[in-house]
């Protein structure tokens, strides 16, 4: 499991479910728990038979943890053989008030900001996209939720949980939206495939920075997501980058060449390009078809809220990307 980390983060719009998803696994019913904080709770391996069992979504008020205020963890296994859909996405409904959430180990999600500097994500919808390279589709499966609350209820507190997919997105897409990199501040190198961003702070995609709490954020941040293109798209010809919409300007780097960029060089009020949907080509020649390929992207932000704030985001053939703009709301 990768090191534990704890993580500024940030609040997604109030949402719910789509006419677009379909549950196709149940979540709701009994799920493990227990109070405290250890980071070898994420583990996949870890011998939960002993913790308590708890209602899943329900305050853990009601489950008998009257007045609890602090940090828990709920685990829950589950077998996902048979499973054929792709595009998954793991609903937790709304979460009072912090959380972060580990699928065989690996962080997929975080709504919140945990203590010294806590930020109460108690108002936000949990929709987290499960990374397939992480899902054991012929066998067990192992969900972590690590949850911090301040007063009043706490927990999973309610919401339509399970596991989803999403009948309308084109079947040949790779799905980027989720965990990145981001860093505050402007240095050209930023672009390049070998700049070490192992210190760089993790951002979820889409969502406005300011909501982050980084409320000092303006001028210029960059972000960085790595990805390798699955099968089914290494022999497509004609492949374009949908990076949903950013606010304000972004110059958009493949692998550390520019690829994309949109200014329309007004000012703030007269502005566009924060409502511009991002949809780059990617040239043949800068693609690494069986390898590691970085997404590197400048935004620079004139006022207001910014950054990469709503989706799609995704890789799709030249004839599916319009398909993917239109397939969810979000």
């Amino acid at each position: 499991m990768k090191s534990f980390i704890t993580l500024l983060i940030f609040i997604l719009p109030l949402v719910g479910i789509s006419d677009d998803l379909r549950r196709v696994v149940d979540l709701r019913g009994e799920w493990r728990f227990s109070i405290g904080d250890n980071p070898r709770w994420a583990n996949p391996d870890f011998d939960d038979h002993n913790w308590e069992k708890i209602f899943v979504p329900s305050p853990w008020e009601n489950e008998g943890f009257s007045g609890f205020d602090g940090y828990a963890w709920y685990r829950i296994t589950i077998d996902l053989r048979g499973l054929s859909e792709n595009h998954l996405y793991l609903v937790l409904g709304y979460i009072d008030d912090v959380d972060q959430v580990f699928l065989n180990g690996e962080m997929i999600g975080f709504s919140g900001s945990f203590p010294p500097r806590f930020y109460t994500a108690y108002q936000s919808f949990r929709r987290y996209r499960i990374p397939p390279e992480l899902l054991n589709k012929d066998g067990k499966n192992v969900i972590a939720v690590r949850v911090y609350d301040t007063v009043l209820d706490g927990g999973i507190i309610k919401g339509d949980v399970g596991i989803y997919t999403n009948r309308n997105e084109p079947e040949k897409t790779l799905l980027i939206e989720g965990l990145w990199r981001f860093r505050e501040g402007d240095n050209e190198r930023w672009k390049e495939n070998d700049y070490d961003i192992s210190d760089w702070e993790y951002m979820m995609v889409p969502s406005f920075w300011k909501s982050m709490k980084y409320s000092r954020l303006e001028g210029v941040i960059w972000y960085k997501k790595e990805f390798i293109l699955p099968p089914q798209l290494q022999e497509e010809s004609m492949l374009m980058l949908v990076l949903g919409k950013i606010d304000d300007f972004d110059h958009t780097y493949l692998n550390g060449v520019l690829i994309g960029s949109t200014n329309d060089g007004k000012p703030l009020g007269y502005s566009n390009s924060w409502h511009q949907y991002r949809v780059y080509p990617i040239p043949n020649e800068l693609l690494n078809r069986k390898g590691k390929n970085i997404i590197s992207v400048r935004v620079k932000d004139i006022g207001g809220n910014a950054g990469i704030y709503e989706g799609p985001l995704g890789i799709v053939p030249f004839s599916n990307y319009r398909q993917l703009l239109n397939a969810r709301d979000y």
